[in-house]
C-alpha cells in the first residue's frame, strides 16, 4: 500500500512577543479534536505546493500570495499497526496571504506563539519536528508511530550527519 501524499502550510506572522504560527483544531475526520497544521491530501495532478494552497483556502479562507510559500522539508509518517494511515508529507511556510482567517467545517484556526506550541493537544510527534520547521531549517524527518498509533516509536532526521 502506498503512503498518502499530503501537504501542510504553516502561516507565520510577527507579534510583539515573537513569531506566531497558525494551527487549527480538527473538527472532523483524521485527528479529530487535535490541534494540527493546516493542509491535506494532494488531488490528482496537483503539486504539493498547489495542494497546500488549496487546503489553506478551504480550511481557513485565505489565499496565499504566489511565490511567498517556502519549502520547509518533509515528514514521512509510518503507522505499522495501521499502514493505511501512512503519509508522506511535504511542508511549507508562508508569511504573506490575502483574506481574513476564518473557521471552516473542518478546522477551528488559531494563532500560537512559535515558542509555546500547544503540544499537549497535538499529535505526540509534533514536538520532534515542528519547532525545527518553524525555526526556518528545512529538514526531512521520519516518524514511526507505536502500536497505539499515538506515541512515537522512532524519530529520525533523514540524512543527518551526511553532506
Amino acid at each position: 500500500m502506498m503512503a498518502a501524499r499530503v501537504a501542510l502550510c504553516f502561516l507565520l506572522r510577527a507579534s510583539a512577543d515573537g513569531p506566531e504560527v497558525l494551527l487549527g483544531r480538527k473538527k472532523r475526520g483524521f485527528g479529530l479534536g487535535k490541534i494540527v497544521g493546516l493542509g491535506g491530501h494532494l488531488e490528482e495532478g496537483e503539486s504539493a505546493a498547489e495542494a497546500a494552497a488549496r487546503e489553506l483556502f478551504e480550511e481557513a479562507g485565505v489565499t496565499l500570495v504566489e511565490g511567498a510559500m517556502r519549502p520547509a522539508g518533509t515528514v514521512d509518517f509510518r503507522f505499522p499497526a495501521r499502514p493505511e494511515w501512512d503519509m508522506e508529507c511535504s511542508m511549507f511556510t508562508c508569511t504573506r496571504w490575502t483574506g481574513e482567517i476564518a473557521e471552516s467545517e473542518e478546522i477551528e484556526p488559531a494563532w500560537y506563539p512559535a515558542s509555546a506550541l500547544p503540544l499537549t493537544d497535538m499529535w505526540q510527534d509534533a514536538d520532534h519536528w515542528l519547532p525545527v520547521v518553524l525555526s526556518g531549517v528545512a529538514s526531512d524527518f521520519l516518524v514511526v508511530m507505536a502500536e497505539d498509533n499515538e506515541t512515537v516509536a522512532k524519530f529520525s532526521v533523514k540524512g543527518a550527519g551526511q553532506d
